[in-house]
Order: C-alpha cells, then structure tokens, then sequence
C-alpha cells in the first residue's frame, strides 16, 4: 500500500523561489511509494494548522518546505505524534539540515530522502513548556534573535550586523544553573545555549558534539570575548572547535534551571520569546520520528 506524503510550503520564507517545487515533486517523486499532496501556506500560523490537519488525516509522511522557522513550527507541532517528520530545507541558515547532514538541494532531498531516507527518532525539548529542536538559548543570542525577527531582510548580512552593532555594548548578565536537579553552576556569561543539535544555522557550530539522540542537552555557558578575540571565536564557531577554548564550557543534562536577574527574551530555534527570569529547560527523549540519510 502507498503512503501518503503532505509537503507543508512556506511560499516566501527564506526569500527563495518554491514556485517550482511543485513540479520537483511531480517529477522526481517515487509515485509506487508515494500519493503526495502540496499545501502552501498563507499566513503565519499556517503550517502548524496545516500539520494538525494532517495528522488528524492520517497521512504518514509530513514534509515542511521552508526555512528554520517553518521547519520547526511543522515540527513541534508532530512531537509525539505517529506521523514521520521531512526536512526540506529553503532556508539561509538551515541548522537542522545541515546537522542532519541532508543535502541542501530540494531534488536531492526528493531524490534521496523522501524516496530512500530511512525512519528514525529524535529528542525534542522545551522551555517552560514550549517546544522546541534545536537550540534555545538566554542572554546575547536571545537579544539578537529578537531584532532579527523585527527585521523584515533576512539572510547572514542581517545577524552579522545587529551581532556588529550591539556586541559593543552587551554585558555579560549572572545566572543560576541547576543541573538535573542536582548540580548547581554560578556563573556570567555572554549567552547560554541549550543545544540539542550542534548549530545555530550557517554551519555555525555551538557545541560540535552535540547530538539529537542521546537524551540529554549541551548545556554551553559563553564567556564573552573582547573585541580583538571576536575574529578567533568566528573563526572557531566555523570551524566546529569552538568547544577546544576557553571561552566556552560545556555541560550535559536533561533537566536544567535557568535563574535569570530578569524577566527577558528567550531564543527558540530562532524566535524570541519573552518568558519569565525563572525558567526551566528539558530534553523530550526520541519524541520526534523523522526521514533521515540512509548515509549516516
């Protein structure tokens, strides 16, 4: 019997052309495996009513085509569900993917994913109840996700010039940790990032060894660099050896408590969240089924 796939398209995310996915698929889709239907999206909030549609519909395979956001709107709304997860990626960041090590092309996505990919299962996490996949983050990285979703240009350009224009001025805020309910860490830092993948997005490689599978979170605590270290911490971040110096130390947990000095934003995979100063992070094990390369 066919399974029946849905591709969930965000038409302008990523400021990409999707106008010929459609023909991608018809063209290139296993059509003995597959009945595929394509919905695009028309406002914001779409793909999750989408996705919940789908579900109840009880279609087997939900695809998000778009950028990081797209991608994790269709898929926290799949946690726990019986349906399999597809990344296509359109994005400029496209952290997901490229942790994931998916090709970037939408026809190899197709190609060698949607029609050879093999099912598996993945963490989720939360904060303070909302769900996410892959980093969640306080301090510098939440502020900079704020303006970044403010901004209506999108794309490397625009995190390189708040990152340029508020790095200066930003202090390093103190924060309470308690890990698994156990270990406690005072410290000041420049962000926190809860990683559950390796990457913020554009290779940018948090915590390298971070992985989607074993049940726990890298807990990152970032020492802020003065300006003439900055160009050494890029070149690390890219090079996926941030984790060798000393402006990073990296923790592992499944449950971790956040005491801020204040109630701020919060970076979810990339959107900011205003939540309160007390907040509270936890890892939600093999609770998203996902299409992943026969490859790795």
């Amino acid at each position: 019997m066919k399974e029946r796939i849905i591709f969930i398209v965000n038409p302008i995310s990523g400021h990409h052309d999707k106008s010929k996915f459609p023909a991608i698929v018809e063209s290139l889709i296993d059509k003995n495996k597959y009945d595929y239907t394509i919905a695009f999206t028309e406002y914001g909030g779409h793909a999750k009513e989408l996705t919940t549609n789908a579900i109840a519909d009880g279609f087997d395979e939900i695809a998000a085509v778009g950028g990081d956001g797209t991608i994790n709107e269709v898929a926290t709304t799949m946690i726990g569900s019986e349906q399999t997860f597809a990344v296509v990626p359109y994005g400029s960041g496209n952290g997901l993917a490229r942790h994931l090590h998916l090709p970037l092309k939408p026809e190899k996505i197709i190609t060698e994913i949607i029609n050879k990919g093999i099912k598996s299962k993945i963490d989720t996490a939360k904060v303070n109840g909302v769900p996410y996949i892959s980093i969640a983050g306080v301090g510098f990285d939440a502020l900079i996700a704020d303006y970044f979703a403010k901004d209506p240009n999108r794309g490397f350009r625009t995190y390189v010039k708040f990152i340029t224009e508020e790095y200066p001025r930003f202090k390093e805020s103190d924060y309470t940790l308690i890990l698994d309910d156990n270990e406690k860490i005072e410290c000041k830092a420049l962000f926190i990032a809860f990683a559950n993948s390796n990457q913020f997005g554009y290779n940018a490689k948090v915590s390298p060894h971070a992985s989607l599978n074993d049940g726990l979170l890298d807990v990152c605590i970032f020492k802020k660099p003065n300006l003439l270290e900055v160009g050494f911490v890029a070149e690390r971040l890219m090079t996926s050896r941030i984790d060798k110096t000393h402006f990073v130390d990296i923790h592992k947990a499944s449950k971790i408590k956040v005491i801020r000095e204040k109630d701020e934003v919060v970076n979810i995979d990339g959107e900011a969240v205003m939540m309160s100063k007390d907040v509270t992070v936890e890892i939600n094990k093999l609770s998203l089924n996902i299409l992943l390369p026969n490859y790795i």
